[in-house]
């Protein structure tokens, strides 16, 4: 039980600042307490809703949000959301897990080596 608070809580905080929670739930949740691949993805997107909920407030408050570029990307989003959610129920779990850990070793890498660009004043 104290390893779920846990998970819950360093991911809530990860949510919070807009990494996304879910690189840090869903292995935790595979490693730490044996939770299928497919299960996890699962409870990260319902573990997603309040958490963002929360996380979007905040932002609209502290005015990041740019309401210009919200639309097609909610749209988009969407659209990816339904076709990765079909292309996912149907690939084996473990293979899934595979393509799960290069995407997160991949952006890893990604983030390790990318250049800092400088942020326009407005």
């Amino acid at each position: 039980m104290i390893v779920a608070v846990l998970i819950g809580l360093f991911s809530g905080v990860i949510s919070g600042m807009g990494i996304g929670g879910g690189a840090i739930l869903i292995p935790a949740l595979s490693f730490f307490l044996q939770v299928n691949q497919h299960d996890a993805q699962g409870i990260n997107l319902l573990y997603f809703l309040p958490t963002a909920a929360v996380s979007l407030y905040v932002h609209i408050r502290n005015r990041n949000v740019k309401y210009k570029a919200v639309m097609p990307i909610i749209l988009w989003g969407l659209v990816g959301a339904v076709g990765g959610a079909f292309v996912a129920g149907l690939i084996k779990t473990e293979v899934l897990r595979r393509c799960f850990g290069v995407f997160l070793l991949c952006m890893g890498v990604y983030e390790f080596f990318k250049k800092e660009k400088k942020q326009k004043i407005e």
